[in-house]
């Protein structure tokens, strides 16, 4: 990336800047610039597009999208010790960085580009990075402001993101995802990868928005959902008692003694429909 960019390595930005990684933020640098190349092309074309990222910390994403020739970057950091080495990077892309220091769990990403085509690439705190892709999943309005999610999570939760019914790891969050987004694992990325290595693997995902995803209030999907996996051993006809349990699942035209994870999407739509 030093020769793409013309920007100091990454090890010598964190040595100059002592950006020790911090646990409480759920940070794990970066630095294998092939694999910030790697996340920010699997983002698709971003010639023309703005580019949101969360947490960019010493920046070694954010230069890989801007060299990829993004139109320009927005960049949320709730660090502000990472702000002098992005600093540096808007001084390298005249007019084409914008860093906002703040808490994106607080931040109206929808008023960040008004009527610009967006995609949001990161590679998230892992103690928010679920959290804000459900907020990303739950616009009142659909389709939503963003063309695609290009994100990075644990191994785990990128699992639950793309499993379907009949996968050990379906639950809410795969329902959610199913519903309103085509998901897909992009690739893996190894702890040695990162300064600290974490304990886990971790895994790229991107989504992209299902224009016309079934009809169904979001209100009442997060109600069954959570009813249905908060027992999911059990039977629905248990899980969902509190929900309306052998009427509800009746209404639906689903068996009440089949459990929550054998339940498509289609058949979690029509469970929210009828409550």
């Amino acid at each position: 990336m030093a020769a793409l960019d013309g920007l100091p390595p990454l090890r010598d930005v964190i040595q100059r800047h002592g950006l020790d990684a911090k646990k409480a933020l759920g940070q794990n640098f970066l630095l294998d610039l092939n694999l910030t190349q790697k996340i920010a092309r699997t983002a698709g074309s971003i010639e023309n597009h703005t580019v949101i990222e969360v947490g960019p910390g010493p920046g070694g994403l954010t230069r890989a999208i801007l060299a990829l020739g993004a139109k320009r970057v927005i960049a949320i950091e709730r660090d502000a010790r990472c702000l002098p080495a992005l600093a540096e990077i808007s001084e390298h892309y005249p007019g084409r960085l914008t860093v906002i220091e703040g808490d994106a769990l607080k931040t109206d990403f929808e008023a960040l580009a008004p009527g610009e085509p967006v995609r949001i690439i990161a590679n998230l705190p892992y103690n928010v990075g679920t959290q804000l892709l459900v907020n990303w999943l739950l616009p009142k309005r659909w389709p939503p402001f963003w063309e695609s999610l290009t994100l990075m999570f644990q191994r785990e939760v990128g699992l639950r993101i793309v499993a379907g019914e009949n996968d050990d790891h379906y639950g809410r969050l795969g329902v959610l995802c199913g519903w309103r987004t085509d998901a897909r694992m992009a690739f893996d990325v190894p702890p040695q990868a990162f300064t600290p290595p974490p304990k886990v693997t971790s895994s790229v995902v991107h989504l992209e928005p299902n224009a016309n995803p079934l009809p169904c209030d979001v209100t009442a999907l997060e109600r069954v959902t959570h009813a249905a996996f908060g027992q999911r051993r059990k039977m629905l006809r248990q899980s969902v008692k509190s929900l309306g349990g052998e009427a509800l699942l009746a209404k639906a035209e689903i068996d009440p003694q089949r459990r929550a994870e054998t339940l498509s999407v289609e058949e979690f739509v029509r469970l929210a429909n009828a409550l």
